[in-house]
């Protein structure tokens, strides 16, 4: 059975946003995705990005891939009490209107030229091994917010191939979308990748929110 609060959060978030100034909704195939562009001041973006040059590590996924350049980032948890994870939290959670207990720890990523991250779902597989301990901890996730923090020389698009959607990286630029469709199931149009970047270095930090409070 599909999770009521799945529904209720997709359909909540979308009118917040739709009634929110500085909020774009981009035209998608069956796919809700917003953009708001200078979200975040530089300031912000580039204390992010020092933080992830100082945690980063290689960047990991939930199930086994075949493919080892699949996901080719490096990756870092920001820090939850650090006072800028708190400002940008908060910056974010104001945007979006869900319980902040719903959401994940911040992720920051670094893509130097080259690295990528192939096509994938930012939803779980319920048929996937991981599944059970992922339902116990928050459910499926509903909304992400994904932040660039710099703009590549070249490269790093954010392409959505199944909503026919392509999204240039920005400094400060905010991106969003429900993961889910308007019934609450896992949306398959919200299928996207970080494309490889050809010149210079890709910055980006990403929240997730689950149906249910996570952790």
């Amino acid at each position: 059975m599909v999770s009521a609060q799945r529904i209720q959060i997709g359909a909540a978030v979308r009118a917040r946003l739709q009634s929110t100034a500085g909020v774009l909704k981009i035209p998608a195939q069956e796919l809700d995705l917003f953009v708001f562009r200078g979200f975040l001041p530089a300031s912000d973006c580039t204390a992010l990005i020092e933080r992830i040059d100082a945690y980063r590590e290689p960047s990991k996924i939930l199930a086994d891939h075949p493919d080892p350049e699949f996901r080719t980032s490096e990756t870092c948890n920001l820090d939850p009490d650090d006072p800028l994870t708190r400002r940008v939290e908060a910056r974010i959670g104001a945007l979006m209107g869900i319980d902040p207990a719903h959401g994940e720890t911040i992720q920051g990523q670094r893509y130097a030229p080259g690295q990528q991250f192939k096509p994938h779902h930012d939803f779980f597989h319920t048929s996937e091994p991981y599944w059970p301990q992922q339902e116990r901890i928050g459910g499926q996730r509903t909304w992400t917010a994904m932040i660039f923090l710099n703009t590549p020389e070249a490269g790093g698009h954010t392409n959505f191939p199944n909503a026919k959607v392509k999204i240039a990286p920005k400094a400060g630029n905010l991106v969003t979308w429900n993961n889910l469709d308007a019934a609450g199931e896992p949306n398959d149009n919200s299928l996207h990748q970080g494309m490889p970047v050809q010149a210079g270095t890709k910055y980006i930090i990403t929240k997730w929110y689950r149906e249910r409070p996570w952790g």
